[in-house]
């Protein structure tokens, strides 16, 4: 008998099916197990509880109770003698591979390089607490991929892709002697999927998908200049309001948002006319601006830059001067934030410098100049978690994050001390975090046997 030959589609599906690759990865459940946080105060999100005790079964909180929990013979029970118990830190602006390399080392380094120094950082920041990130422009599919798999040690990562500019945008990293670009050749930052070039709707669409069909949870556009821009000014405008709106209808297609690099109140105003649902930066935003935001329910999602030891080295002269100017507007925008009630999320946006990074939880404490050391760990928990949940029908994680209830995923932080008042402790992760969960795995335990 002879046999037929089976499709290539079919061997491809197939084959994708016996990877586990056959669509975009979601995170895999833990093996059951269970847990007591025994003589715990819990952080609600405005302060900490009475002492409780708080079960863990499986990768979500099953009971809270202020009375002794029986569980199974089998549960790590965790003395908590009064200390704190928390959510997993969320950190809403983050680039998983441009943490460790330099920006020379980025730009040029082979790309199984940059992926092993990204697992590195990755079990590093989860080891800080943040057992969350949004990353904002990478390559990072895969990376998520393997720590959803258990393969490495690394937070929930909700992916942009490639972020998507104009030829000299913010996110143009192109070689002067690449350009002219020619249709049959692809820089490598666009081989490699840091960014994705396009100059019409059309293309923007496109490129959209092309994230998406990887397993974007929301896109990344850059509508204005940056500090760190190669080329594109910090007043510069970027993609236009239809070239913005065929992203936001590619996204909402399948169920998500678009989040939008802009600094310059017409960057914004433009990004929101489009349909964007999150402003990152903004730094130099005015008042009308900011009463848009909040009128229009528009996320924005500011990090706490300041001329201090946490910010982004500059190359050049011009990288400083831009740098300066939105190191200025930093405090007028949380000031005008809080004043229009503007939905705010908590990012670092830390590049190309492994040791700041090391010091993330420290950003929290930067934070104070402008928030209680409460609204700030609420800022890194539940609100981050509700702008994560944005991403909707594209969430990677679905389930409750950000707060210690019942059914709620379990990312769990046990804090030596009171971080509502003394929030520096976070900026000590190695000695302050007893305990470090998420999704109900136990990754860092220093308490005594």
């Amino acid at each position: 008998m002879k046999l037929m030959a089976k499709p290539i589609s079919g061997l491809l599906a197939t084959a994708l099916a016996a990877l586990g690759l056959a669509a975009p990865a979601q995170a895999q459940t833990a093996a059951p197990t269970a847990a007591v946080f025994e003589n715990v105060r819990v952080f609600d999100g405005a302060g900490l509880t009475a002492p409780m005790n708080v079960l863990v079964e499986g990768n979500r909180i099953a009971t809270i109770s202020a009375e002794p929990i029986q569980a199974s013979d089998t549960a790590t029970r965790i003395a908590g003698e009064g200390r704190t118990l928390m959510p997993g830190l969320i950190d809403a602006h983050w680039h998983t591979f441009m943490v460790r390399p330099t920006m020379a080392v980025a730009s040029t380094a082979p790309m199984t390089l940059i992926t092993l120094m990204a697992g590195a950082e990755a079990e590093a920041t989860l080891l800080r607490g943040f057992t969350s990130v949004r990353d904002l422009g990478s390559p990072s599919f895969g990376l998520k991929m393997a720590i959803d798999r258990d393969v490495v040690v690394g937070p929930r990562i909700w992916p942009s892709g490639a972020m998507i500019s104009q030829s000299g945008g913010h996110g143009d990293f192109r070689m002067l002697h690449e350009v002219p670009a020619t249709p049959d050749r692809l820089s490598y930052p666009e081989r490699m999927g840091m960014s994705a070039i396009a100059d019409s709707p059309d293309e923007v669409r496109k490129r959209t998908r092309e994230q998406l069909l990887q397993g974007a949870s929301q896109i990344k556009l850059t509508v204005g200049g940056g500090v760190s821009s190669p080329y594109g000014p910090i007043d510069t405008v970027q993609l236009s309001v239809p070239e913005i709106r065929a992203a936001v209808e590619a996204a909402s297609s399948w169920g998500t948002y678009v989040t939008v690099h802009a600094y310059t109140p017409e960057a914004i105003r433009n990004a929101i006319e489009g349909g964007a649902k999150v402003i990152d930066h903004g730094q130099l935003a005015d008042e009308a601006t900011a009463k848009l935001m909040a009128e229009t329910g528009t996320w924005w999602s500011l990090q706490p830059f300041l001329a201090d030891e946490m910010a982004n080295a500059q190359p050049d002269a011009a990288g400083r001067a831009q740098a300066a100017e939105v190191r200025a507007g930093t405090d007028n925008a949380y000031r005008l934030a809080k004043k229009f009630g503007v939905k705010v999320a908590f990012g670092t946006d830390i590049l190309f410098d492994g040791a700041r990074a090391a010091r993330q939880g420290a950003q929290l404490q930067t934070m104070t100049r402008w928030y209680t050391p409460a609204e700030v760990l609420k800022m890194a928990t539940a609100d981050n978690a509700a702008l994560l949940a944005l991403s909707d029908r594209r969430n990677p994680y679905p389930g409750k994050l950000g707060v210690v209830e019942v059914g709620a995923l379990a990312d769990l932080l046990l804090v030596d001390g009171d971080p509502t008042a003394d929030i520096s402790l976070l900026s000590d992760p190695a000695k302050n975090l007893l305990v470090i969960m998420k999704d109900g795995k136990i990754f860092k335990n220093s308490l005594p046997n």
